[in-house]
């Protein structure tokens, strides 16, 4: 493409122009700045609070957990070890030695207790946990212990949660924050210290390397082992629209951009001033969500028209672009790469059937009351699904008021349950990365207990009889055939309904050695030439 000759041309003088007023170093990799563009912008500081991904990239980069999942899906030692009773009942956990917190005091147990005990009020999967468990103590400064009513595997499975809300570790006087608090210290025990003075929310966000983290000893895989900082600075800013973004990937301005949309790739494309990464842990799966509390979808029939009108290739085509490889259609709620992958209703969630959700309409005595949709218009990958489930919804005959607004405006009124004139709202589509998805405890997109379920709050008690079930069960077979149950409630139900998988494009200058391939954006064991 004409623009790529160009970058190649200014990135190379603005390296130049850097290098000229750089700092003389004697290490390879000091005083070096990675400015990067996130999905989305940071406007908040506490991850408990929201399953936004961009909550989590924050906390991967200040905080720590307690264990970890390697490239391989293995649960590894991360904070601490640990050990289990012979009745399969207590679980005692010892944290290594160095912990630190950023303000220099050490890491202990009664931290980890706070932070469980936080976490575990909001996770899908903790929740499970926490209504299992019939203790949690602190032994001693390293040492606690969890004891179980019966032997479970949810429990190593809720602490190495990578993704969606997981069980980042804090100091206790923050963890004992009320759930319906948020916090606003930053401060954490991994590899970067946030820097709050030059926070500006949803403008910019700075990480420093913290020397005081020791990393583990065994090599960096996915989430576990060394997390080794090799850059001094760490800057996220915004950049609203996307091609602003990649004119300053193409000027040096910025070295990192995690998500590029496709449509925009031939810009760097076969440049070699630039690479175009996929990490495979990051897959994503798009998702429709329903209002069940409010007309007309708290009638199940009319959510069964919804699935009907709806189809997957529309929508990834004007994602990824129309025979793109970087999508596939899916109808499987848990994921069509996970061990729980299911073809049930395969042709009603991949295929839209206007006609039959028509017949449903009629049926039903739907009055033409306009469906509240809500579209965030500043995500790459969010902004091209409202207009298309839009038009879907109306070629079935529903009539849809389309309301666009910033990810952080639906963020925040998705959590309405209020009538739509006050603000309510009936549906959003949104997505989730894949490893967040293949597990039916922790799959917030499949919890229905009502008040406590996802946004929409579904209320299928079935439902959570099986995702108890599940977590009960250490036979393969066994887990499988719940979740293939669970898929079908789901699908039945209406809680949700699967709009396709599709990988993401990080794209970043040829200077930056790139991470880990792991379940969310790391920038540890990243490094950047000069």
């Amino acid at each position: 493409m004409f623009m790529s000759p160009l970058g190649s041309r200014f990135t190379k003088a603005a390296l130049l122009s850097f290098a000229i007023g750089a700092t003389t170093s004697t290490t390879a990799f000091a005083e070096t700045t990675v400015t990067a563009v996130m999905h989305a912008p940071l406007r908040a500081l506490d991850p408990a609070i929201s399953s936004a991904y961009i909550l989590r990239n924050y906390a991967y980069m200040v905080y720590d957990t307690l264990l970890a999942l390697d490239a391989d899906g293995n649960i590894k030692p991360q904070m601490a070890d640990w050990a289990v009773s012979d009745d399969g009942l207590t679980y005692t956990f010892t944290l290594r030695d160095g912990l630190m917190w950023h303000d220099g005091t050490p890491v202990t147990a009664e931290d980890c207790v706070a932070s469980i005990a936080r976490w575990d009020q909001v996770d899908k999967t903790g929740q499970v946990m926490a209504s299992l468990m019939n203790d949690m103590s602190v032994v001693d400064d390293k040492t606690f212990t969890m004891t179980f009513s019966e032997p479970t595997a949810v429990v190593l499975t809720a602490l190495s949660k990578p993704s969606g809300i997981a069980p980042f570790m804090m100091p206790k006087a923050v963890a004992s924050t009320p759930v319906s608090e948020p916090i606003t210290s930053s401060i954490g025990s991994g590899p970067f210290k946030f820097v709050a003075d030059a926070y500006q929310p949803g403008v910019s966000a700075t990480f420093e390397k913290f020397d005081g983290y020791i990393p583990r000893d065994e090599p960096s895989s996915g989430l576990a082992g060394a997390k080794e900082v090799l850059v001094d600075e760490v800057v996220w800013t915004t950049m609203p629209d996307p091609m602003t973004a990649a004119s300053a990937l193409m000027t040096g301005e910025i070295d990192f951009i995690e998500q590029l949309p496709h449509d925009l790739l031939p810009l760097v494309e076969g440049n070699p001033d630039f690479q175009l990464k996929i990490f495979a842990k990051q897959g994503s799966q798009n998702l429709a969500r329903m209002n069940h509390t409010l007309p007309p979808f708290d009638n199940p029939e009319m959510r069964k028209a919804v699935m009907l009108a709806l189809g997957q290739q529309p929508m990834l085509d004007a994602q990824v672009g129309a025979g793109s490889e970087y999508g596939n259609t899916c109808p499987a709620v848990l994921g069509c790469g996970s061990a729980y992958a299911s073809d049930y209703l395969a042709d009603e969630i991949v295929n839209p059937h206007p006609e039959a959700a028509k017949k449903i309409l009629a049926e039903q005595g739907y009055d033409g009351t306009p469906i509240l949709l809500m579209h965030a218009t500043d995500l790459a990958n969010l902004t091209p699904q409202g207009p298309v489930i839009a038009q879907q919804l109306r070629d079935a005959g529903f009539t849809v008021d389309m309301v666009s607004m910033d990810w952080a405006s639906v963020v925040a009124r998705r959590g309405s349950k209020a009538t739509i004139s006050d603000g309510g709202w009936n549906m959003f589509s949104t997505t989730n990365v894949l490893p967040d998805v293949d597990d039916p405890i922790g799959f917030i997109g499949v919890a229905a207990g009502g008040d406590t379920a996802w946004f929409g709050w579904p209320d299928v008690p079935e439902i959570e009889q099986a995702r108890t079930d599940f977590a009960s069960v250490a036979d393969p077979d066994e887990a499988k055939a719940i979740a293939l149950k669970i898929d079908k409630l789901v699908k039945d139900n209406g809680v949700m309904i699967p709009m396709g998988e599709f990988s993401s494009v990080t794209v970043a200058s040829s200077a930056i050695t790139l991470g880990v391939d792991a379940e969310a954006p790391v920038f540890w064991n990243l490094s950047k030439s000069e």
